[in-house]
């Protein structure tokens, strides 16, 4: 079951919790020379706009490019150039576009090195619900099952709370499952976590925001310890 948080504010109210920038600024730090990198829907496309200049890493995109660049400036937009996600994109020297079918023999023959996704839920055994909720209508699940399925370093977007202020770091998902024992890490609003057998290894925790916090937005089992040093952004 969900844990309702009775005694924590929600997102918004957190003073110091992570904006989505914040997040995406934290994952590219993930980002090593050379990775070829799937960028999920929402957070995850931001990521682009924070890796380290002097690192070569090319940005793939489901939808049929290699070599996407940060968002454009506002005036500088190309409608015909958007990524998966359907917002306009820049692409970078060299870059390349193809078929869906060549896109996904890709990511299904293992050639992307890092695969960064949002998420509705994550289970503490490193399962992600992120496609559908019940009663809603859902247009298709894009690359998602793909991406789950294939790549072997996967790490999630998300916040911390639902608007509700229910944990969304769970036991068990209780949303219909995309992927099973795929997550390796995540980075909320308030902190970076690892999966591990043991349960969610709390490595990080975002600036101002203090390891009870932290406790009391998780509803699955977290392992904390002695030092939990603030992120570095």
């Amino acid at each position: 079951m969900r844990n309702v948080l009775s005694n924590v504010q929600s997102l918004k109210n957190i003073p110091m919790a992570l904006d989505k920038n914040g997040i995406a600024k934290r994952i590219a730090q993930e980002v090593q020379n050379g990775y070829y990198v799937n960028l999920g829907i929402g957070i995850p496309t931001l990521v682009a706009n924070f890796v380290r200049d002097d690192l070569e890493v090319e940005f793939q995109s489901e939808n049929g490019i290699l070599g996407m660049g940060p968002f454009p400036f506002e005036g500088e937009e190309d409608a015909d150039l958007i990524n998966a996600g359907k917002q306009t994109i820049t692409a970078l020297p060299g870059a390349s576009y193809f078929d869906s079918s060549l896109s996904f023999g890709m990511i299904r023959g293992k050639h992307v090195d890092l695969t960064i996704l949002g998420a509705m839920e994550v289970a503490e055994n490193g399962d992600i619900a992120n496609w559908k909720i019940p009663g809603k209508m859902v247009k298709g699940m894009g690359g998602a099952m793909d991406l789950v399925a294939s790549a072997e370093n996967i790490i999630v977007a998300m916040q911390h709370t639902n608007r509700a202020g229910e944990s969304k770091l769970l036991k068990r998902c209780s949303l219909p499952i995309t992927g099973v024992n795929c997550v390796k890490k995540i980075v909320t609003d308030l902190a970076c976590i690892e999966i591990t057998k043991e349960g969610f290894l709390l490595l990080e925790r975002a600036p101002g925001v203090s390891v009870e916090t932290i406790k009391k937005a998780t509803a699955g089992t977290l392992i904390v310890p002695v030092d939990v040093p603030e992120m570095s952004l």
